[in-house]
């Protein structure tokens, strides 16, 4: 893989946004990150290991005329894109999980990937103060402005003291 996805802060970000930060509608954007053949067929071999993934000849003759990314590998990179915006950084406490998970597109190797990920709900924890849930909305875009992958994934944040 290759993309302007780094471990480094965003200019003037040096922690994450607090639970206390964030608005129902704020929306984060990601860098990129372009994914190779290898990539693809790497992660493939290890964790979805289907013919349209990992063999070039089958899927050439799958529905969908070529080697895909698994759908899986473009979750784990959607949420890897949007921890370099460094709005998790120090503040994300974990997960209660995800809803709402579709894989609009294929992902081809040589797409370049970004996210776009909005608050729809904050919910104060009732039993712990520190803390509350955050739904985000992820989508994720191929270099086309098309739409590939849509989730929602809630987020503890810690709360400001």
């Amino acid at each position: 893989m290759t993309g302007n996805s780094t471990f480094a802060y965003p200019l003037g970000m040096t922690s994450g946004k607090y639970f206390d930060d964030l608005s129902v509608g704020d929306t984060f954007e990601s860098g990129g990150i372009t994914l190779t053949e290898g990539a693809i067929i790497d992660f493939a071999l290890t964790h979805d290991p289907q013919p349209f993934h990992v063999n070039k000849v089958a899927a050439t003759e799958s529905i969908f005329g070529g080697l895909i990314a698994s759908g899986f590998q473009t979750i784990a990179l959607t949420f890897r894109l949007f921890r370099d915006t460094g709005v998790l950084t120090g503040t994300n406490l974990g997960g209660h999980g995800m809803d709402e998970v579709r894989w609009l597109a294929p992902v081809f190797p040589g797409d370049t990937l970004h996210a776009r990920v909005t608050v729809e709900a904050l919910t104060p924890s009732r039993s712990k103060p520190d803390r509350g849930t955050v739904r985000f909305r992820y989508r994720t875009y191929n270099q086309n402005n098309i739409e590939v992958l849509s989730l929602t994934m809630d987020h503890v944040m810690a709360r400001r003291k």
